[in-house]
């Protein structure tokens, strides 16, 4: 038998409005009256449904998160931080995934809006106006995680990616390295894509040294086979390069993939550093020298400012640059 809040209402002697003030943590009762409830809802194994909750106090205690890639490695640690934050603050987390399709993200949004979320953690894809526009009507808060709008002032959590490029760049150009290539990601992608070509190419212009065409491969994207494919490219057309800046570790991991099956040394013949500092970079073969993001803490810090939002009922709170680090293991040598 499935009991109701009026079950444990009258069992516990003590009116609808009292329950509910007790399971909500609002004011209006003693100790005693607080632990009689509690007492009667475990007798009676009550289950508060979460809907009915949502009437009376306007919040569900749910959040949607929206990824346009699942299946890619930072999502893990992004999840983790989002989920740690949202579980210690008593809510829970709806996953979407929208492949960055516009009639795919429109769906979701319209589902998170029949669920009631409280609010939206939007991650590293563009925020479109159609979408900023349908979550306007929802009336609830979003933070953008990874990405960052200039149309439209919606706060964000992510790392400066042109600065963290040129970081990585410079690093190899302090070891000596001066025929440097790289495999980016989309150059048409203006939220990790164009920023970290700009920071390699003014990382090298910086040091006098002419960027060139010949030294960088454009991907369609930031996994795998964009490295396995873009290290080919790149060691035909730029043989004498003696170090590669990989746009993110999964290229990485496909650069060292390719440099295995061709018999290339890293990083006696050829050094590389990836981005991101994904979970498996320091199990890769050689372990992978990178660039880190701090995944877990940027998502947690999202879920942190989007709670901040809701409590307040701020609509702006402050947008967080997180600090990036080079993690060198063993994948970058001096050139002598």
């Amino acid at each position: 038998m499935a009991y109701t809040i009026k079950d444990v209402a009258k069992k516990a002697g003590v009116s609808i409005a009292t329950v509910s003030r007790v399971l909500n943590n609002q004011p209006g009762f003693s100790e005693k009256t607080k632990k009689k409830v509690q007492h009667v809802i475990e007798e009676l194994g009550y289950e508060p449904n979460a809907v009915a909750r949502g009437l009376i106090n306007n919040k569900t205690h749910t959040i949607g998160v929206l990824f346009p890639e699942l299946s890619s490695m930072l999502v893990t640690d992004f999840l983790n931080g989002i989920e740690t934050m949202a579980h210690e603050l008593g809510s829970s987390v709806i996953v979407c995934h929208t492949e960055a399709d516009g009639e795919k993200t429109m769906k979701y949004l319209q589902l998170l809006n029949e669920k009631r979320i409280d609010g939206i953690i939007f991650v590293s894809a563009i925020l479109k106006e159609e979408y900023y526009n349908y979550i306007r009507k929802m009336g609830i808060p979003m933070v953008l995680l990874s990405t960052e709008s200039y149309a439209y002032p919606v706060p964000y959590v992510k790392v400066n990616d042109q600065h963290a490029a040129y970081s990585a760049t410079k690093y190899l150009l302090n070891k000596g390295h001066k025929k440097i290539g790289m495999i980016s990601g989309n150059k048409d992608d203006l939220i990790a894509g164009k920023p970290r070509i700009m920071g390699f190419e003014m990382a090298l212009k910086d040091q006098g040294i002419a960027f060139t065409e010949n030294n960088i491969i454009y991907s369609k994207g930031f996994g795998f086979q964009d490295g396995l494919d873009g290290m080919e490219k790149l060691m035909k057309q730029s043989p004498e390069i003696s170090a590669i800046f990989a746009a993110s570790d999964e290229i990485a991991f496909g650069a060292l993939s390719f440099a295995y099956q061709h018999g290339i040394k890293i990083p006696d013949d050829v050094s590389i550093i990836g981005y991101d500092n994904l979970s498996i970079a320091e199990m890769a073969i050689p372990p992978l020298t990178t660039v880190g993001q701090p995944l877990i803490k940027m998502g947690k810090t999202a879920a942190s400012m989007l709670f901040e939002m809701l409590e307040s009922g701020n609509v702006f709170v402050e947008n967080r640059i997180l600090p990036h680090e080079i993690l060198e293991r063993e994948t970058v040598r001096e050139k002598r």
